[in-house]
């Protein structure tokens, strides 16, 4: 992206062109770390306005699939994410602890 590329430029750019930008900053990202690592410059402004150029690059993109869903700030097709295993345990105790309170009062209900 070049020097002074605002948001506003950044909207109106189509979705391939956002995906081009981004890939292509990454690129110049990680070109740029490598060269700071192996001692061949030291350009720590060029790194921290290409990850924020990365960054509202991103932002844009998210904006558009959020402007694309249902209006209640979930993406058009959001996937439910599956629950780990840790989760349905916790789940299932609760569901067991509630049962067992009920049966209790019941039980108490019935002398």
């Amino acid at each position: 992206m070049a020097k002074g590329m605002t948001a506003d430029k950044v909207r109106n750019l189509t979705e391939e062109e956002i995906r081009t930008q981004e890939r292509d900053l990454n690129d110049q990202l990680f070109r740029l770390k490598f060269q700071m690592k192996m001692g061949q410059t030291e350009s720590l402004k060029k790194v921290r306005g290409l990850r924020k150029d990365i960054a509202r690059i991103k932002t844009i993109a998210r904006e558009r699939v959020l402007s694309a869903g249902n209006g209640n700030g979930q993406p058009a097709a959001a996937p439910k994410a599956a629950k780990k295993p840790a989760e349905r345990k916790t789940e299932a105790k609760a569901a067991s602890k509630t049962e067992n309170k009920a049966e209790k009062k019941t039980a108490t209900a019935r002398k």
